[in-house]
């Protein structure tokens, strides 16, 4: 059963890739909050994660994202223009500053100037916003990505292993051990303690995907993991998700919701009723007050052998 209120839908959907699928024909539905995708590198997360952006259609099935249906070429646009996408190694030009790399997106979106430096602001990219983007720190990139892909106020976030480029930066070290114990685990920890809440508090609903589900572990509300084509739900050990509220719960009421107790569906083969649900006002990333978060272990990933993306 899919729920009613649930922003993405797929109805006996199928994704091949090279004669194979990397998501064999299935029924589910997403809802709002922070959703995680895990799946050993080749699984097929970039190819799902880019048939949700709408850059490709599905083999089999139907995909409803925001009640559009994206098989249809106005359904596509519309649904494009609520979506925010970050691919994985996202494709940049180095010799842009922050700044201009933000404003670029807008324009691209078709969105102010103002509204490109606002988001910036509130993403702490002002004293960046002059500095090229080779001259930056991992983490401080990840957040010019951030910016780009949600300058125009999207309803729906993609995101592509953003924490890829993080774990490729904190190894080698030159001393000490590499392990989450060593000096580069403690830069790549302190580095997620501050991009989790702002990766949580970007849209009302957040897909992210990672190699490992101890990467997703923890702060997301819904864990997901994709294998041999098939997905299945994991538990997540996440405060908010025993909660069973959402990301636009968290930021638009102060009183918890008796009415959200439940947890909702994500795949098919959940049975529990939802609950009637109502949707929060949209508040900005500078009204949210991001709690203390006790980090999963993390696993990294060898550095990317190219810088090329989307």
């Amino acid at each position: 059963m899919i729920a009613e209120h649930s922003v993405i839908v797929a109805r006996g959907m199928g994704v091949r890739r090279g004669g194979r699928w990397l998501l064999r024909p299935v029924t589910f539905g997403v809802p709002e909050g922070v959703v995680g995708l895990a799946g050993p590198p080749g699984a097929g997360k970039s190819t799902l994660l880019a048939t949700f952006a709408t850059l490709r259609r599905p083999n089999a099935g139907a995909l409803h994202i925001l009640g559009h249906d994206i098989t249809n070429a106005a359904g596509q646009r519309a649904a494009r223009a609520a979506i925010g996408y970050l691919p994985a190694r996202f494709a940049r030009a180095d010799h842009m500053t922050a700044g201009e790399f933000v404003e670029y997106a807008a324009y691209y979106k078709r969105t102010s100037v103002s509204a490109a430096r606002s988001v910036a602001r509130r993403l702490d990219l002002a004293e960046a916003a002059r500095t090229e983007l080779a001259l930056l720190p991992p983490d401080v990139r990840l957040r010019a990505g951030l910016a780009a892909a949600c300058v125009h106020e999207p309803d729906v976030v993609l995101l592509d292993d953003p924490f890829g480029e993080l774990c490729a930066a904190a190894e080698p070290w030159p001393t000490g051990p590499t392990g989450p114990a060593g000096p580069g685990g403690h830069t790549l920890t302190a580095a997620m303690a501050e991009l989790v809440p702002v990766l949580r508090s970007l849209a009302p609903t957040v897909i992210v995907t990672a190699d490992a589900t101890e990467t997703l572990t923890g702060w997301c509300d819904r864990l997901l993991t994709l294998a041999r084509g098939r997905l299945t739900e994991q538990p997540t050990h996440s405060a908010a998700a025993r909660r069973g509220r959402s990301a636009a719960d968290r930021r638009g009421a102060d009183v918890p919701d008796p009415r959200a107790a439940v947890p909702q569906a994500i795949l098919a083969s959940d049975r529990r009723p939802a609950p009637p649900r109502r949707r929060a006002a949209r508040r900005t990333l500078s009204d949210v007050s991001f709690p203390r978060l006790t980090l999963p272990r993390l696993v990294r990933r060898p550095p990317a052998r190219s810088a090329t993306g989307v």
